[in-house]
């Protein structure tokens, strides 16, 4: 038999406090924020992450790259990340960002976290998630959580693995516009390219291992409605 095998500890460890934490659900966070292109730069790589994110508190995920655009630069790699409250690392409003080599064990709600739809162009590679638990403080989605939760297709994914989640393993969630504070209606990932996909692998989940919904139906022109003929237009 084979079985997934993390490594928790790292010699740094950034954790909520010990003796309330897990009573409240209550812990410790990171969040990296500016608006604009490459207005921030962040490396959190090789620690140890324990008691951390808040419940019932939005964008307080234990790693939380937020609306910054494009982050050539950052990265987040080869962390351990356990006993959260609230997902595990969320990508939000970014592209181009590197999540690679991480485990995430124990956690609540959907593990892997792309929020609003307009996340393109990101790598994710050679990541675990083990032990994904429901949770009733955050989304209507993740009381049937997945591992990875991916609004926007156009996101390279490779060698990540999934292991004993209460719902799903990887959750390709489309949404017809991006949503949030990223609303736009010239981003429309129901009918955008799948970057990569490759490689992958999800079981001992209590559903599926590979969810597509509400769609996934590419095509040349996204936005556009199916009668449209770009080329024929362009070509008089």
């Amino acid at each position: 038999m084979k079985a997934e095998v993390g490594l928790l500890t790292r010699n740094v460890l950034y954790r909520g406090d010990p003796e309330t934490s897990s009573v409240n659900q209550y812990g410790a966070h990171i969040m990296i924020h500016s608006p604009g292109d490459e207005s921030s730069i962040g490396r959190i790589c090789y620690i140890e992450m324990k008691d951390v994110g808040q419940a019932f508190k939005l964008g307080r995920y234990p790693i939380h790259f937020h609306m910054i655009g494009t982050v050539h630069q950052s990265h987040v790699i080869g962390n351990a990340i356990h006993q959260t409250y609230n997902r595990a690392i969320t990508t939000h409003g970014v592209q181009y960002f590197t999540v690679q080599h991480n485990v995430a064990y124990d956690t609540m709600g959907h593990t892997y976290f792309i929020e609003d739809a307009a996340e393109t162009n990101n790598y994710y590679d050679h990541n675990l998630a083990i032990k994904i638990k429901k949770s009733m403080s955050l989304l209507n989605t993740d009381q049937t959580p997945g591992g990875f939760w991916i609004t926007h297709p156009n996101n390279i994914f490779t060698n990540n693995a999934i292991a004993n989640g209460e719902a799903y393993g990887f959750w390709f969630d489309m949404k017809e516009h991006s949503t949030g504070p990223s609303f736009d209606v010239n981003i429309c990932g129901f009918n955008d390219k799948l970057g990569q996909f490759s490689n992958n692998s999800a079981h001992s989940v209590h559903k599926y291992g590979l969810r597509i919904f509400h769609g996934l139906i590419p095509r040349t022109y996204p936005c556009k409605s199916l009668i449209y003929d770009g080329d024929y237009e362009a070509n008089g």
